[in-house]
């Protein structure tokens, strides 16, 4: 249905030629793109404010300090303990058992 809306919106556009322009550029917030997609419909205003909804939190991922402590040389990596302040690693390494403490920062930082 969306898709036969919007073949049918770009048809009219097509033969009518300046009619529609005027429309569309007093919509400022709407724009039709041609991509691989295939035509979309886009709404400007939408895509700003939906970018402050998936903002990530802004402490460490888990699966990042997992991936950092494998890539120091961890195996069979497994988050211990996690708090507001820390994430705490656990594994092994040739020696034996072997224990990361991450910053529950952006970026991960090992403390």
């Amino acid at each position: 249905m969306h898709k036969s809306l919007q073949f049918i919106l770009i048809g009219l556009a097509a033969m009518s030629g300046l009619t529609i322009a005027p429309t569309i550029a007093a919509a400022q917030d709407l724009e039709l793109r041609l991509g691989p997609g295939g035509v979309g419909v886009y709404d400007r205003d939408r895509d700003r404010y939906d970018r402050y909804d998936r903002r990530r939190p802004r402490g460490c991922d888990p699966d990042d300090a997992l991936d950092i402590a494998r890539s120091e040389g961890l195996r069979r990596a497994q988050i211990v303990r996690m708090s507001p302040r820390s994430i705490v690693v656990q594994g092994m390494t040739r020696r034996g058992p072997e224990r990361m403490v991450f910053a529950n920062r952006r970026g991960c930082p090992e403390i």
